[in-house]
């Protein structure tokens, strides 16, 4: 059975859980917003086994999730969900959200609804965690970030690496407080609110 296989999860994987095993509750449900290839649900319910992991995605992405899910037979790897963010949004209460390289990804209208959603899914008390780049005060933290951020435009000129301030901005009109902000490898950031 072959696996979709991104390179930029393996090599993220681990800075990340070192970042997620210092905020996430010792038990709960932790949704994961574009859950692209599946590597990072599988690996995260491998190594956070008390934490039921909640892989989401767009229709199209579904199956190869469910291959990472089946060779790894993990009860806490739970069956993928459609999530597309400008949709409505599954009907579950988690304890934590987590994305990684999505808000560069997504339109800006699409991030917007990204931290619009967000209450409607976490519980109080809740933590939001992304992963990814991101530039400060207008500005690119990197020549490979600017480089990067280049190269999504000629792509899709409604992608781009985010603002901090911005997406800052968007998680306090949703109720959320910055609780922290990781300098990651690869000059990314892992970003994190409360509820």
């Amino acid at each position: 059975m072959s696996l979709p296989f991104s390179q930029a999860c393996e090599n993220n994987k681990r800075p990340i859980l070192d970042v997620l095993k210092q905020h996430l509750p010792e038990t709960g449900l932790v949704l994961e917003v574009g859950s692209g290839t599946g590597q990072h649900a599988a690996y995260f319910s491998e190594q956070l086994p008390s934490i039921q992991w909640q892989p989401s995605d767009r229709a199209s992405y579904l199956d190869g999730i469910n291959r990472w899910r089946q060779q790894s037979a993990l009860k806490n790897f739970l069956t993928p969900l459609t999530l597309d963010v400008k949709d409505s949004w599954p009907t579950i209460t988690a304890d934590a959200v987590f994305s990684a390289n999505t808000l560069h990804i997504m339109s800006w209208p699409e991030a917007q609804q990204f931290f619009k959603k967000l209450p409607s899914v976490l519980k109080s008390g809740g933590v939001v965690c992304v992963y990814g780049p991101f530039n400060y005060g207008g500005k690119y933290t990197s020549e490979s970030n600017a480089a990067f951020d280049q190269m999504l435009k000629a792509r899709d000129p409604l992608s781009g690496i985010r603002d901090f301030e911005a997406a800052n901005k968007l998680a306090n009109g949703a109720g959320l407080s910055l609780l922290a902000d990781y300098t990651m490898p690869a000059n990314n950031r892992c970003l994190l609110w409360d509820a």
